[in-house]
């Protein structure tokens, strides 16, 4: 009969169970499931032959970081080659089948993962704490709450300059941002009319309005001292002396001081929202720079954005097909023309992008698809590339352009092999001065460390005023010095 042994991993380390009469387990499966629960029935069953602790918590996570994607790790090699004499031979049951085959690849031991063993390891998992000498249920309640802290840590790999959740949250602020400051705009025009009607005629845009109407207050008070006030907000001269000329024959309703504070607070919300939302734009476009600047240098700041929001991430958008990223964000037109057998819609969020509103009426969805196509291909280079650069998206824009030529005059495009040929062709010639200006760094640091070694009294200073190590020079000198006295 072959033995049969059952491999648990804990955060503490690993365990290795012999189990009893392996074939009668095997028939009364029911009765080992009955007996899990119970310490006694279950001791009958396995018994202990090994426990390894891991050393230390980062000994813990690479091999819980190697159980998870089913690597063997050294340490569990030694610790199978050490209790198990005769691979060949026996039976090892696991709970990751891609554990298992790594195993039986590398020390030839048959694994198994069916069966009885998914009962077993449960079993030993409940009883753990008391099936190892010197372990509590507390002690292996805190190991596992610190492995899987650590693992859950490890698994997010963080990286504060590469972070796509920014980008979401930034996009999603500034469309609200928009949607607030159109209709605080538009309240405030309705508010403001009361007094003076007239300024909106000659004021038309929200923000200026919200300005001037935050300079003007009452417009009783308006001189011809406000007028140099009034051309640095307006930014011209004939619309200050227009709005000078409206508030003397203004037909608006006199207000009251309380309403105009009102009036003029509620302006100054306005204006500042309307400040925030450029600083928030400014934010995502560096935001798009560091984590997709190919994408923003082909569709834009904000539509890349909205497609890597729509997306739920920038590795999610990588993986989407370019026919998916053409109708992203068009899901509910998608669905009722499937729906109702009718034509399915030629895009989503990239109809914002510049180039379809070039397009034709009859080129806009060939060029849809192109630079669904080309969004997909710089997605995936943002996504997978260690190195962040603009250089790809620049070529992506540039075939883009040509093709929309091409559909006007007909001139044939470059192929995308060559493209992608001279992009990579630049992107590796810019390389050497970047291995520069790391060995320059280098050579600084190696300085200041010679610098700071003879300042600390390693090095010696000879009678030159320079400086020597060991204090070779001065005993140079010494000899010198005898030899002299000798002549």
């Amino acid at each position: 009969m072959q033995p049969m042994y059952v491999l648990y991993e804990h955060a503490a380390g690993y365990a290795l169970f012999s189990v009893k009469e392996f074939e009668e387990v095997g028939m009364l499966l029911p009765q080992v499931e009955a007996s899990v629960t119970e310490l006694s029935r279950f001791n009958s069953i396995i018994k202990l032959v090994g426990f390894s602790p891991f050393k230390n918590a980062l000994a813990a996570l690479e091999n819980v970081n190697g159980v998870s994607e089913g690597i063997m790790h050294d340490d569990l090699k030694v610790f199978l080659q050490t209790h198990i004499m005769k691979p060949k031979k026996v039976q090892l049951g696991v709970s990751d089948p891609k554990l298992g085959a790594s195993i039986n690849e590398i020390l030839g031991i048959s694994c198994t993962h069916i069966g009885v063993v998914p009962e077993i390891i449960r079993g030993i998992r409940f009883h753990f704490h008391n099936l190892v000498k010197g372990f509590t249920g507390k002690s292996s309640g805190i190991a596992q709450l610190g492995l899987g802290h650590a693992y859950s840590r490890s698994k997010v790999k963080f990286n504060v300059n590469r972070v796509d959740n920014m980008i979401i949250q930034s996009i999603a602020l500034l469309d609200q941002l928009d949607k607030d400051v159109n209709t605080f705009s538009m309240r405030i025009r309705e508010w403001y009319s009361y007094h003076f009607p007239e300024l909106v005629k000659i004021v038309p845009e929200n923000y200026l309005y919200a300005k001037t109407a935050r300079f003007i207050k009452n417009r009783k008070d308006l001189t011809e001292e406000s007028l140099e006030g009034l051309e640095e907000i307006v930014m011209d001269s004939s619309k200050a002396q227009a709005i000078l000329d409206a508030a003397k024959m203004s037909m608006g309703m006199d207000i009251s001081p309380v309403d105009l504070l009102n009036i003029q607070t509620f302006a100054s919300r306005v204006v500042s929202l309307a400040d925030y939302r450029q600083e928030m734009a400014s934010y995502l476009r560096v935001k798009m720079e560091s984590v997709a600047p190919n994408l923003a240098c082909l569709v834009g700041d904000q539509v890349g954005a909205r497609l890597i929001s729509h997306a739920g991430s920038l590795t999610n958008l990588a993986k989407y097909p370019a026919s998916t990223v053409q109708i992203l964000g068009a899901e509910k037109a998608l669905f009722r023309a499937l729906k109702t057998r009718s034509n399915t819609p030629k895009y989503g969020l990239i109809y914002h992008s510049t180039f379809i509103g070039r397009a034709s009426s009859t080129n806009k969805g060939r060029i849809s698809r192109y630079l669904a196509n080309k969004c997909s291909i710089a997605s995936r280079i943002d996504c997978f590339s260690d190195n962040p650069t603009h250089v790809f998206g620049e070529h992506l824009r540039q075939q883009v352009e040509d093709r929309l030529k091409f559909y006007d005059s007909g001139d044939i495009p470059k192929k995308n092999i060559d493209v992608m040929k001279e992009a990579l062709q630049e992107v590796l010639e810019a390389k050497p001065s970047v291995e520069e200006v790391t060995s320059e760094k280098k050579k600084k640091k190696d300085k200041k460390r010679k610098f700071s070694e003879t300042e600390n009294g390693n090095g010696v200073t000879n009678g030159d005023g320079g400086h020597s190590l060991n204090g070779e020079e001065p005993k140079k000198k010494k000899k010198k010095k005898k030899s002299k006295s000798e002549d």
